[in-house]
């Protein structure tokens, strides 16, 4: 994508925010789609749209963006590269998924959408940022808004390292600005790595724990996210020092786990800052909604509340990975095996010959009367703190009472027992593999991060029978169009060529 449609795109996104942030105000009208030198960034108002266009990329957007619940998100793009989820819609791309035959003519560019949805937002970041340092407002809200910004560009530009490695994001505000500046080439994974580490620390300085956070101001980025933030990157890279330093940090704050797990996924825990640390609000009147149980529920599926919502039913968790739950682990109870059909009858999706069980993971919104529901899209958790912690201790000490504790809050609240405590460093990992999975099925990529780390990506995928699966399949390929338009500047991922 051109520099001169990035910025275009800026103009766009504040268009939109403009509308979306004054909706309950004055109905005087306002020009917002004709910034200029006389009326662009030179307001508080217009500094908070800044920053609201940026946080646009995250929005479901009907589920088919970075944090929706169609194939352009995060999690069923991810969840179907490993053993958590399979589709059983018609779509060749799927099977495609599961086996890591992944190429440059991917059908409809679905392995693109992270790259071109999100560089240009980090361009736009870039921008925003150099423009509201010029703007005449209170200060401390100033540095909050720049603070944000680099939070964003820390954690758009860790999705792309995650996705396809290195790639050239755009730090300088005046090449941004520029759409006829010359292409950069592709950084080094320690460049880009440290980039990432220094944006996230930057905007600790100046933004408020969520502890302190306006409920108005909910899904906006803190100090307690940009901690997360860290912790997924040191996890990444396998800082496990890092990883204790943060997650210790992280402890600190006042976060803890929620009673009953299913209720994390619930509209009752909307705006919950004890275990999730970052989260997407939803609305069932808007583009951002929730649509995650459209996707997984059966169209034969009668909810006990008598709610009848729209059911796509594709999405299902494979019966093997389904079969490695314990019979009493309660994370175990949001997924469907076995359900109730509109005429009071027992359903058995395994005799009816279903690809596997359903991952409800959300609960149904009350208010729903299609296929939106108001359910906040869960991003981060204090589960995650735990149990990376963890596996930190456990890399660098191997497995000390402080790691079997921290599991054992997890798992207690999954209705289990603790591990057994004559574990070694090669047993305690192998144990943390499953754990995370009953943990964080289907969340925000976390079982694509889990396996890559522990170097079972491909393997998965081989014992799924693929013959195509290769070690580079770890990262996707960069979009041949982005390097074309940089005449080569920018260099194809191994495997791709």
């Amino acid at each position: 994508m051109n520099k001169k449609r990035l910025y275009i795109s800026l103009i766009a996104s504040l268009f939109v925010a403009g509308l979306t942030t004054s909706c309950e105000k004055s109905l005087d009208e306002t020009n917002y789609d004709k910034f200029g030198g006389d009326n662009f960034y030179k307001t508080a108002e217009q500094a908070k749209m800044a920053v609201t266009a940026v946080y646009s990329t995250l929005n479901p957007d009907d589920g088919y963006s970075i944090w929706g619940c169609g194939l352009g998100g995060i999690v069923p793009q991810s969840s179907s590269t490993t053993d958590e989820l399979v589709c059983s819609w018609g779509w060749p791309g799927w099977p495609l998924f599961n086996t890591l035959n992944l190429s440059e003519t991917f059908p409809g560019d679905a392995l693109f959408v992270f790259y071109n949805t999100l560089m240009p937002s980090i361009t736009n970041s870039t921008i925003a940022m150099e423009k509201l340092s010029g703007v005449q407002m209170d200060e401390k809200v100033k540095q909050t808004y720049i603070g944000e910004l680099k939070a964003l560009r820390a954690h758009y530009s860790w999705i792309l390292y995650s996705y396809y490695g290195p790639v050239p994001i755009i730090l300088d505000p005046v090449m941004a600005q520029d759409p006829n500046a010359t292409s950069i080439p592709r950084p080094s994974r320690e460049e880009m790595v440290k980039q990432i580490e220094k944006d996230y620390k930057e905007a600790l300085d100046v933004l408020p724990a969520a502890a302190d956070l306006a409920t108005s101001d909910y899904g906006r980025f803190t100090k307690d996210a940009c901690l997360m933030g860290l912790l997924k990157l040191y996890m990444q890279e396998k800082r496990w020092n890092d990883v204790m330093t943060v997650g210790h940090e992280i402890q600190q704050l006042g976060h803890s786990l929620k009673s009953n797990y299913a209720d994390i996924f619930s509209i009752e825990n909307n705006g919950d800052n004890k275990e999730v640390l970052f989260a997407l609000p939803t609305r069932i009147d808007s583009k951002v909604a929730n649509i995650w149980l459209a996707h997984a529920l059966p169209g034969n599926y009668a909810d006990p509340s008598g709610k009848s919502v729209t059911q796509w039913g594709g999405y299902k968790m494979p019966w093997k990975t389904y079969d490695k739950f314990e019979s009493t682990d309660k994370r175990k109870q949001r997924l469907l095996a076995t359900w109730k059909t509109d005429d009071g009858k027992d359903f058995d999706a395994r005799a009816n010959n279903y690809i596997g069980a359903i991952p409800m993971k959300y609960g149904l919104d009350p208010s729903a009367t299609g296929e939106k529901h108001g359910v906040n899209i869960v991003v981060w958790r204090y589960a995650d703190v735990l149990l990376s912690l963890a596996e930190a201790i456990n890399e660098t000490s191997g497995p000390t009472q402080e790691a079997y504790d921290l599991v054992r809050q997890v798992r207690e609240r999954a209705g289990l027992k603790g591990w057994e405590q004559n574990l070694s460093k090669e047993g305690f990992r192998n144990k943390m593999m499953d754990e995370r999975l009953f943990e964080f099925w289907c969340e925000g990529g976390i079982r694509r991060e889990d396996l890559i780390r522990w170097g079972t990506y491909i393997d998965r995928a081989k014992a799924d029978g693929s013959k195509i699966a290769k070690p580079e399949f770890v990262l996707w390929p960069i979009p041949r169009k982005a390097i074309n338009e940089s005449n080569g500047v920018i260099k194809q991922n191994p495997g791709y060529n």
